[in-house]
């Protein structure tokens, strides 16, 4: 499970890379897309191994987990998706930016780039076709409260 994680952050991190001039940002949460019911089942069992589940939601569980190094920085919350067939990828991972609100206004106009709702937040998603994850940026109120679980 380790290595999924850091091949997802890791993989993240280059798209990010190639598609934002945003460098050098910390990641905060990962996401492990399952790709089959056994393997949903495998990986939640080795999640409470690592960790305790702070939060459900109807196709998955959110774990704070013991540290994971990753290339950008330690992980310690990790959501595990059960399989979804919009979910083709591996995983995602969510990444910090230093001022969300100019990043959404300068990228939510190029391809590939989304606004997702979330409550009382929101988050922008990059997905590009042929990519094995997704990159998501969340905003402060998000990220806030995610850390405090």
């Amino acid at each position: 499970m380790q290595k999924l994680i850091q091949k997802n952050v890791s993989d993240a991190e280059k798209l990010k890379d190639k598609y934002t001039d945003e460098r050098n940002i910390p990641v905060y949460y990962a996401c492990i897309f399952c790709q089959s019911d056994e393997e949903h089942d495998f990986f939640i069992a080795e999640a409470r191994k690592v960790g305790k589940a702070v939060e459900e939601r109807p196709n998955s569980l959110l774990f704070k987990i013991s540290p994971i190094e990753t290339i950008a920085g330690e992980l310690e919350l990790l959501r595990i998706r059960q399989p979804d067939a919009s979910k083709h990828e591996r995983g995602d991972a969510d990444f910090v930016v230093r001022n969300y609100e100019k990043f959404k206004e300068k990228y939510l106009k190029e391809p590939g780039f989304i606004l997702i709702p979330r409550g009382d937040s929101e988050m922008i998603e990059l997905s590009k076709a042929g990519e094995d994850v997704r990159v998501y940026f969340s905003a402060p109120a998000l990220v806030s409260r995610l850390q405090s679980l």
